[in-house]
């Protein structure tokens, strides 16, 4: 069965129904009207170039035999205009800034700004309300690789006669000033960037990647959008960042839909998508292949979790391939304000160094809970950890080293103590993992509350080499751990087989009820 995942002017975005993760069990040709459009071989596939306010019929025969169908009706748009007829020149040599920030200005409320192929070299820009950027095969927005000519945007405003604040940007769960971001939206709704052109942040050139701890402000990122509604980014490329890639901050509404985002391996800190206290966000289609994590859900740290009060809460991770990141999907570790109600379904992860990665610390906050949690139907390869829990991470903060964080004793609860909730790992295939299968390494006053490990395989590479499992003080490297539980209330392990596991098959440390079903060991 085919499902329609978004459609809108000029572009669709559908689902093929089933439970491979990320690609399809076959290929397929995709027809439009009857006519044949291409070959595919992904459970998730786009059509674009489609006429606004049009209906079509779409039908998949795949190569097995056999056929399914459905129909859309794109909507309609007020007009579409060439970024060309405002004198943007494309040639990757003159600037375009002011011509492209002209046409939005002008495009009225359900316009379509065309970008046809040529390279675009841009400045920073700003989005309105109820308008679509279309980014034809071909065209790149490159961002300019002049730091000095990109304005700095403070955390805040202050109305002068109020003393009202409207925050304004932040940046790893704080309020900080911070350089623009290459396309920027802020309290904007109803926005839409397709096609199959790039957005590319050119982060390998100028010095966005070298000696960034000494600019006056944080660096930007590639797509930037401060509490908007409604945005919707798809089949495009985000590429190069001069550090995260997307990152949607106190929104609702965000679906990032058939794009991949690309950086190169050494890369720093260029995150994929990093959701920052949104609610409502659909990841679903996409490939990542990033120097960092490539999904990281987060929702501040305590300062702001205290101040706004504002949770990450029903997000969707579906049918996306995940590569050489430090983490296919983390959770954390700015997590101040918690998060719920969270699914990652069909995936598949290729040679990142840990697959399902949460993480926090002393400090995030008694707000900080994560529950009802699912990962479901993963498919890893070649991953060095499958499965990690951490509550001892010790990255991103002034007293990352301190004993208050190291520290192995019980410590009081307090104001500052997280909590993790329950966790659902669930129908997963690992090969060629290195490390440890599963690393759980909770606080001894603060204990992961339930784990389900239902239904998994781990085979170790033979040729593995020892590594950290998780980031943490005083750790210690491994190689072929089975799964290690350490403070953890309750834990099921059911239909669980591991392959080439040195030392036992379960370590439980400090933790209260675990029950094992068909649990093997080879």
């Amino acid at each position: 069965m085919i499902q329609i995942v978004y459609c809108g002017s000029s572009s669709a975005c559908l689902e093929l129904d089933g439970s491979a993760p990320y690609y399809a069990g076959s290929g397929y040709t995709v027809l439009v009207d009857g006519t044949e459009r291409f070959s595919c071989g992904t459970n998730v596939f786009s059509l674009f170039g489609l006429r606004p306010g049009t209906e079509y019929a779409v039908a998949v025969r795949f190569e097995g035999g056999g056929e399914e169908s459905v129909r859309l009706a794109t909507r309609p748009e007020a007009c579409c205009a060439s970024v060309r007829d405002f004198g943007a020149l494309g040639d990757g040599v003159h600037e375009d800034t002011a011509a492209i920030q002209a046409a939005i200005a002008f495009l009225p409320e359900g316009g379509r700004l065309w970008f046809p192929a040529g390279t675009y070299l841009t400045l920073p820009l700003s989005l309105k309300s109820h308008i679509t950027l279309d980014l034809d095969q071909g065209a790149v927005l490159l961002g300019s690789a002049d730091r000095a000519r990109y304005p700095i945007v403070p955390s805040v405003t202050v109305d002068p006669l109020t003393g009202a604040e409207t925050p304004q940007a932040g940046f790893e769960g704080q309020e900080f000033p911070c350089y623009q971001s290459l396309i920027q939206a802020s309290y904007a709704e109803d926005i839409a960037i397709v096609g199959r052109g790039a957005i590319d942040g050119n982060g390998q050139n100028g010095d966005w990647w070298r000696d960034f701890d000494s600019f006056p402000a944080k660096r930007p990122r590639v797509v930037f959008l401060n509490r908007t509604k409604n945005v919707t980014l798809h089949g495009i490329t985000v590429r190069n960042g001069p550090s995260w890639h997307v990152h949607p901050f106190y929104s609702q509404g965000f679906s990032m839909l058939d794009c991949l985002v690309d950086a190169p391996k050494d890369s720093p800190n260029t995150d994929g998508i990093d959701p920052e206290s949104c609610d409502g966000v659909n990841i679903v289609g996409c490939r990542f292949s990033v120097g960092d994590d490539c999904v990281a859900v987060k929702s501040g740290k305590i300062d702001m979790a205290r101040k706004y009060k504002t949770p990450a809460d029903h997000h969707v991770i579906r049918n996306c391939l995940m590569e050489f990141g430090h983490g296919a999907v983390t959770l954390g570790s700015e997590l101040s304000a918690g998060i719920r109600n969270l699914s990652v379904t069909r995936c598949y992860f290729r040679q990142t160094d840990r697959g399902l990665r949460i993480k926090t610390r002393r400090g995030r906050g008694r707000d900080s809970v994560i529950d009802n949690v699912l990962f479901d139907n993963i498919r890893m390869d070649q991953v060095l950890t499958p499965i990690v829990i951490n509550m001892w991470y010790n990255c991103c903060d002034p007293d990352r080293y301190s004993e208050y964080v190291w520290c192995r004793d019980p410590l009081p609860v307090d104001g500052r103590t997280p909590r993790m909730g329950a966790f659902a790992f669930r129908n997963m295939e690992c090969t060629g993992a290195e490390v440890a299968a599963c690393y759980i390494d909770g606080l001894p006053e603060s204990p992961v509350d339930r784990v389900e490990l239902e239904n998994i395989t781990v085979d170790f590479a033979s040729d593995a080499k020892p590594g950290m499992p998780s980031m943490r003080n005083h750790n210690e490297a491994r190689c072929r751990m089975g799964l290690y539980l350490e403070n953890v209330r309750e834990a099921v392990v059911k239909g669980v087989r591991l392959s080439g596991v040195e030392g036992k098959a379960l370590t439980a440390v400090n933790c209260g009820n675990i029950e094992t079903r068909d649990f093997e060991e080879n």
